[in-house]
């Protein structure tokens, strides 16, 4: 039994923010439906995994174990579905570009009339309020408008993005988040109420420490550099001869111990202040970089465990997937196919997570969770022909 077990989320998402927040919800145990467009489903459907293979690793990662219901929600048949679904949810979650789920009878007022111990999350690009409250945008959207890009690569080098929906994601687990806070408020008062969740408000809470730098001092932090404008000391990328590893922090009698073991102890005599200058990490880097490229990435890793130094080697996807404790935190799963998923992040010791399932077709659970809520065969009927399922 997971430790949302007997909860109903219905989800109304679409490729990765809303639909994500769900997921993980699933994973936890709760029943999610999830409603799509007739015909068309989720748009992450039809993200392909790679040009020969048309499996969509966006679909599959944010949709297992759902069960899916197509509904066209922009006809009224199809909006009083919703409504019905959502008279015996505990959950509603939507991403939709703000204002089209009452521009189709299914904003909050309306839901929370019929049932108002309902939790009614939204996803947005740029927050519910505001002049920017009516755009749409992506992942790439809120990377960009929330500051992270202008964090990453060197200075003098062009921008570029995070290589992951790292917006999407953060701003699903706080989405994810919210609508766990408002449970636990129902419990107490009965009442549900609306939770909203955003690609730019999740990059800004993401980068807290950062933006609280620069509104204490007015300076902005500039470019990571290999590592952290904000952080003034060992902790930066090295080119090894294979690849690269991450140092993150050399303190102390560390350091001494950091520079003997790559042949320079004299650096420790021109480099043993306690902190940093963005000069001084510029010319460690310049020092140590050559003698990183000696080395092959596996071998810097031998040497700096048996020294306590912490490090990294930077890992693509394929040699995280070849990685032993990944499996045995279960990071990552087989589903009851054998196909190799990513996993859910938070262990219970009581109330296990299930992410090994399979994401369903389109509109494969329609008749099966209709007939659940009290539909008859002939409404289905009737609904399927008029287009509205």
């Amino acid at each position: 039994m997971g430790a949302l077990d007997g909860f109903r989320v219905v989800e109304a998402g679409l490729n990765v923010q809303g639909p994500q927040a769900a997921a993980i919800l699933r994973d936890w145990g709760a029943d999610v439906i999830k409603v799509e467009l007739p015909g068309v489903g989720d748009q992450s459907r039809s993200l392909p995994a790679a040009p020969d293979d048309e499996r969509s690793g966006y679909f599959i990662a944010c949709n297992r174990g759902k069960r899916s219901v197509t509904v066209d929600l922009r006809r009224a048949a199809g909006s009083e579905v919703f409504l019905r679904l959502t008279e015996q949810a505990d959950v509603v979650i939507a991403n939709f570009r703000p204002g089209t789920m009452d521009s189709w009878g299914l904003g909050y007022d309306v839901l929370a009339g019929r049932n108002p111990g309902l939790i009614y999350g939204m996803g947005s690009t740029f927050g519910p309020r505001g002049p920017d409250a009516l755009r749409e945008g992506t992942d790439l959207s809120g990377q960009a408008a929330g500051g992270l890009i202008s964090t990453t690569g060197v200075d003098g080098g062009e921008p570029t993005p995070v290589g992951a929906t790292v917006a999407d994601h953060i701003a699903s687990l706080n989405l994810a988040a919210g609508v766990l806070a408002a449970l636990l408020a129902r419990h107490r008062t009965g009442r549900g109420q609306r939770v909203d969740a955003s690609l730019i408000g999740g990059q800004i809470w993401a980068q807290a420490s950062e933006v609280t730098a620069y509104l204490l001092s007015g300076t902005v932090p500039g470019r990571a550099n290999h590592g952290s404008a904000l952080v003034p000391g060992l902790y930066s990328l090295f080119p090894t001869a294979d690849g690269w590893i991450a140092i993150s922090g050399a303190r102390g009698p560390q350091r001494a111990v950091f520079f003997g073991l790559l042949g320079r102890p004299d650096l420790l005599e021109r480099h043993g202040q306690g902190l940093y200058s963005n000069a001084d990490k510029r010319s460690i880097y310049s020092e140590l970089s050559p003698v990183f490229r000696t080395r092959l990435t596996a071998e810097w890793c031998e040497i700096l465990q048996e020294g306590g130094i912490r490090h990294a080697a930077v890992r693509d996807y394929r040699q995280i997937a070849d990685d032993p404790g990944v499996w045995e935190n279960e990071y990552l799963v087989r589903s009851p196919s054998g196909q190799a998923m990513v996993g859910t992040p938070v262990l219970f010791s009581e109330t296990p997570g299930s992410p090994a399932a399979e994401a369903p077709e389109l509109g494969q659970h329609t008749e099966e969770v209709l007939l659940e809520f009290g539909y008859t065969w002939d409404e289905i009927s009737d609904l399927s022909e008029i287009g509205a399922i």
